[in-house]
């Protein structure tokens, strides 16, 4: 299927998912989350494919939510739409590596959080900055994975957080060279893909959902 907002390959039986608003950093649009869960769901169904990586075009992973449909669209009806996107990455079937190369910010640093691996470029930077503007963090998904101190601390105060940093907190499973990211990442879904599918299916069994 051809996506607007995204860029789908497939090499082996690994899925390269790319969001791709490079002039908008990828930030998530209504489009955008809506094709990232036409895609997973058809990666799901995908007999050919095993494992995902999911990077951003450009310089950025993702800058979180588009901050300009804020301006024409209600806050609250905006996060009732994106429960299906949530719940689909959250929940996705087959495994899904985030590949984060560059800021993944707000809604950006919980979509890395909400896959199942984290390798990071060693200039990425994660955090929670919407709370600055009155945007609710995401505590419960952050203290899922953070230690909850560091958890309250991101989502109170809106600081950022290097990849140095997110590797000595376990946020991130490792840290290497920008041209090194997504060949690092295919490695390690070639390592997963015997059973990787198998395997994420007993997570989902004992994990509780956040976003049901």
């Amino acid at each position: 299927m051809q996506y607007e907002a995204l860029i789908c390959e497939q090499k082996d039986s690994v899925a390269l998912v790319r969001l791709n608003r490079p002039d908008k950093r990828n930030a998530l649009s209504r489009l955008l989350r809506d094709e990232i869960v036409v895609c997973l769901g058809e990666l799901e169904s995908s007999e050919d494919v095993h494992a995902i990586v999911l990077t951003g075009a450009g310089p950025s992973f993702c800058a979180g939510f588009d901050l300009s449909e804020f301006q024409t669209s209600d806050m609250e009806e905006i996060f009732a739409h994106a429960t299906s996107y949530h719940h689909k990455v959250y929940n996705c079937a087959k495994p899904i590596i985030a590949a984060v190369n560059g800021n993944a910010m707000a809604g950006g640093m919980d979509l890395a959080a909400m896959c199942d691996l984290r390798i990071a470029a060693v200039d990425a930077m994660f955090g929670q900055p919407q709370v600055k503007m009155g945007i609710a963090a995401a505590y419960d998904l952050m203290s899922s994975i953070l230690p909850d101190p560091l958890a309250r601390e991101l989502c109170l105060t809106g600081r950022s957080m290097d990849a140095q940093e997110a590797v000595s907190v376990r946020f991130i499973n490792e840290v290497v060279e920008p041209d090194q990211l997504l060949e690092r990442a295919h490695e390690v879904a070639v390592t997963i893909t015997g059973s990787g599918s198998a395997m994420k299916a007993s997570f989902l069994q004992m994990q509780p959902d956040l976003f049901s």
